[in-house]
């Protein structure tokens, strides 16, 4: 199967706790990429990364949760495939990686991480209510969205091969 065969895998990265109105985008951010017809990549835990999965889940996506620990139980209960690492916080790289799009939700410093590393390696970013200070100081190419549709939109046509040189 070659890379145009296969689906496209979106990642949601963000906070492991959040608001309700923050799940709540989250969520409807997972439901779309998986009415998308996209795979959701998180890091397979809680906060933005279980709204996330429950959306797709609950629209009949595959969930794929990169885990930091060594102990697949930790994924949340929306994780179709889990991904054991036991690499802690370096697990951000493979999220990253593994995903053709990131959308940040919000976050701390491992949604930072996850920033900066999809900039150093050319992933597609897309920033929802996420850390715009410090990816304007860094020159960071992130583009911006205002809500979960438009975020959604905008990763799958920046993840799309037939939009992007590589």
């Amino acid at each position: 199967m070659d890379r145009a065969e296969r689906p496209l895998r979106i990642g949601v990265m963000g906070p492991g706790e959040c608001r309700p109105d923050t799940a709540a985008l989250a969520e409807r951010v997972g439901r779309r990429i998986a009415e998308a017809g996209a795979v959701l990549v998180t890091g397979g835990r809680g906060g933005v990364m279980e709204a996330a999965s429950r959306g797709a889940a609950r629209a009949g996506g595959i969930v794929v949760g990169i885990l930091p620990g060594d102990e697949e139980h930790t994924a949340n209960p929306f994780v179709t495939i889990p991904v054991v690492t036991g690499m802690g916080e370096a697990r951000n790289a493979i999220n990253v990686l593994t995903a053709h799009a990131v959308i940040a939700i919000e976050g701390g410093p491992g949604t930072l991480s996850e920033i900066a590393l999809a900039a150093k390696t050319g992933t597609p970013l897309v920033g929802l209510r996420t850390w715009r200070a410090a990816t304007d100081s860094a020159r960071i190419d992130m583009h911006r969205a205002d809500g979960a549709d438009e975020a959604v939109a905008r990763a799958l046509a920046l993840a799309d091969p037939e939009n992007r040189a590589c």
